[in-house]
């Protein structure tokens, strides 16, 4: 969650397995090891914090996101489903199939107009 609005959720196993949203990876990214050997690949974010009560328009962590993109400084990202049971809700992902989409049903054929 971000600034209030959920921006990646899903089973645990999956989270942790293959985080999707970038500020999930610098979440985890900041979790110690507790191996002193061990070297850490910490994301910093940088960039403003912005304020909840009056938020950026477009996606609400475009301003310290290094994946920013053009779109997501105008336009609210959607929630997709990469995987089943597994959403993120980021503009990275917007060529990718949302697998809960079903496929369009064929249209059921023209009827012939009734003869008089």
């Amino acid at each position: 969650m971000y600034l209030g609005s959920l921006v990646e959720y899903g089973k645990k196993e999956d989270i942790f397995d293959n985080p999707l949203h970038p500020y999930t990876k610098a979440l985890f990214s900041a979790i110690p090891v507790p191996d002193p050997t061990v070297k850490m690949n910490r994301i910093v974010l940088e960039g403003s914090i912005p304020s909840p009560a009056n938020p950026p328009s477009g996606c609400k962590f475009h301003t310290r996101c290094k994946n920013c993109m053009g779109i997501c400084k105008e336009e609210v990202p959607v929630q997709k489903e990469i995987e089943p049971g597994h959403f993120v809700v980021c503009h990275l992902y917007d060529d990718v199939k949302d697998v809960s989409e079903k496929p369009a049903a064929e249209a059921p054929a023209a009827e012939a107009p009734a003869a008089e």
